[in-house]
């Protein structure tokens, strides 16, 4: 058994097998990542699919810049910036990225993969992070959770601090995002090469 799985009730045989996938961390960034590799080398992009796709790619880039900026994982409970919008940024950026790989591939089926892949990972990953995070920011963590939805922000935004400091200390020292956003525009501006 996993870390991540541990504090859930025990599971047997292919039952624990696909839990203990589902919840691996590496895996989830692996395949992710190697998802926008593949759907890269393989498009037969269209033009106007590809250009569409790539105001969602960057949006999901700055989403994820945003949000790595703010964020000291498990050492501080992120509640401004992006993280005033929604609990996990990260993940709506990288799910912004991956549809937009997908369409930007021109290729129908790969929104079949990416929706598969999306199912299969993220449902857990944001069990897991809610459940660490309560764990580790207590009531704090619960005030925060009760009032920002996981992943799509309320309409109500009124009340909400996006200000707070950025760092790019953060972004890149801790977070190493600015790397992550090379290799994605490389392999985006690849696809370009293919229309």
């Amino acid at each position: 058994m996993s870390n991540r799985t541990k504090a859930l009730p025990p599971l047997s045989g292919a039952a624990h097998v696909i839990r203990e996938m589902r919840y691996h961390e590496a895996s989830r960034q692996i395949i992710g990542l190697l998802l926008t590799v593949y759907f890269a080398v393989i498009a037969q992009p269209i033009d106007w699919l590809y250009y569409s796709a790539a105001v969602i790619v960057v949006l999901g880039i700055v989403v994820r810049l945003w949000a790595s900026g703010f964020i000291m994982k498990n050492k501080e409970l992120a509640t401004n910036g992006p993280y005033a919008l929604v609990r996990h940024p990260l993940y709506v950026g990288n799910i912004l990225i991956l549809i937009a790989f997908s369409a930007a591939s021109g290729l129908w089926w790969t929104v079949l993969i990416v929706l598969a892949f999306l199912w299969f990972y993220y449902p857990t990953a944001i069990e897991y992070e809610d459940r660490k995070l309560h764990k580790i920011f207590g009531d704090a963590w619960q005030v925060f959770a009760d009032r920002t939805p996981a992943l799509l922000p309320g309409l109500s935004l009124r009340d909400r601090d996006v200000g707070g400091e950025w760092s790019f200390r953060k972004s890149m020292l801790a977070n190493f995002e600015p790397l992550i956003v090379v290799f994605l525009l490389g392999f985006y501006l690849y696809i370009y090469t293919r229309i």
